[in-house]
């Protein structure tokens, strides 16, 4: 503790610039809960736009780390695609980062880490979505038991990273830079570079930093290569069509006592199991334990407000979608609405179910759809879409599976 607090004050003053010396740019500032999303989907472009809106550093001129561009050109590919888990997990850090104030070029460090796989271990001992070794995890109150390894944990990790990272990007002066070589080498390597090499963080040029490992100096062109690829993507509108589709919003996630692994919250919220394990590999077995006095946090779909008993999907299938304009009698009472589905409109009653005179509709499972999103789209409860079509909540859905969205004849 001594220790840091002699490099917080050896830093202060050395953040003050010499005089004649030309000051660093201010970092872009970064609002926090700004088009903020809810609901238990979100659109995968608003992700996007979240992320180029946070970026203390947009600019790409031409031919910069091509090497490390070259690298990284997976990237922006698996954002694309709907089979991966990492545009929602890239969605969860992006959000959290919002709303420290921290620039986003920071939501970058999981993909040099750990390829953004909330699993990922190293044989050197470094594990999950951030790679921290066992020491900086307790160090930065990541929960360590037997049987918990905080870590593998995508809540914790990410939380623990934040804090981390604000420290460290008010430490430098708001030099994200600097801040990300820190996460790398430790943050008094770089304060010693800096005096070394006679530089403050007030004019620092990184690039410059003599004495540093080749891995710390390459970490800011890495970043800035993935920067750029992820700034320029938007160029090929096919890439932009891949990320116009819903997205799950996922958000830590407490679950009610009655409530004791993986598998039984999945049931009951209508949410995919296995992806619900692949994103939470710090439950081996699936059971939701306690970490000290508190329930284990849980990597899934936004479900509610925070700290409320979380509806079922259903529910949230149809809480999430604004209600169409209604046609009122002269009595005031509410007569069929219209909603529109594909290029067809199709008369519904008040409680989203077809009208008497239409025939049941149909859908044609396409790319990305799942069980919560068709139902969300038709308006009707998934717990009544897997009923009528004989499936149950674990059911994966094939691209071109046809599905039945309402009770022949009106019935069930």
């Amino acid at each position: 503790m001594r220790a840091a607090l002699l490099a917080a004050l050896w830093l202060s003053a050395a953040c003050a610039a010499p005089a004649g010396a030309t000051e660093a740019p201010a970092a872009k500032p970064t609002p926090a809960k700004a088009d903020a999303p809810s609901g238990p989907t979100r659109n995968g472009r608003d992700i996007y736009q979240r992320f180029r809106d946070g970026l203390a550093d947009p600019s790409c001129e031409p031919g910069v780390s091509t090497r490390w561009r070259q690298h990284f050109a997976t990237a922006p590919k698996r954002l694309a695609r709907s089979d991966d888990d990492l545009l929602p997990l890239f969605g969860y850090v992006v959000d959290a980062l919002r709303e420290a104030h921290l620039p986003t070029e920071y939501a970058l460090i999981p993909f040099v880490e750990s390829g953004y796989r909330p699993g990922a271990r190293s044989a050197a001992g470094p594990a999950g979505l951030w790679q921290m070794i066992a020491l900086t995890a307790r160090n930065h109150r990541v929960p360590m038991r037997e049987g918990y390894d905080g870590r593998l944990s995508p809540v914790d990790s990410t939380q623990a990273a934040v804090r981390y990272l604000k420290t460290l990007h008010g430490m430098f002066g708001g030099d994200w830079r600097l801040a990300v070589m820190a996460y790398n080498a430790g943050e008094y390597r770089i304060l010693n570079a800096l005096k070394r090499n006679g530089q403050t963080a007030a004019n620092a040029r990184p690039d410059q930093l003599a004495g540093l490992s080749d891995i710390t100096q390459a970490y800011v062109r890495k970043l800035h290569a993935l920067s750029c690829l992820m700034e320029q993507a938007d160029d090929r509108e096919e890439w932009l069509q891949a990320l116009d589709r819903p997205v799950p919003h996922l958000q830590a996630v407490t679950l009610p006592s009655e409530v004791g692994d993986i598998d039984g919250w999945a049931a009951r919220t209508g949410q995919d199991a296995a992806q619900l394990r692949r994103l939470n590999p710090v439950f081996a077995n699936g059971s939701i334990g306690r970490v000290s006095t508190r329930r284990a946090p849980l990597l899934a779909v936004a479900a509610g407000a925070a700290n409320a008993p979380a509806p079922v999907a259903a529910d949230l299938a149809i809480a999430a979608i604004e209600s169409p304009p209604s046609t009122r009698t002269k009595a005031g009472e509410t007569a069929a609405d219209t909603v529109t589905t594909g290029s067809a409109e199709v008369a519904v009653a008040k409680n989203g179910e077809p009208a008497a005179n239409a025939s049941p509709r149909r859908h044609t499972v396409g790319r990305g759809d799942n069980a919560w999103t068709i139902a969300k789209r038709y308006r009707i409860r998934v717990a009544d879409l897997l009923k009528r079509n004989g499936l149950n909540a674990k059911a994966v859905l094939k691209p071109g599976q046809a599905l039945l969205i309402d009770a022949p004849n009106g019935g069930d």
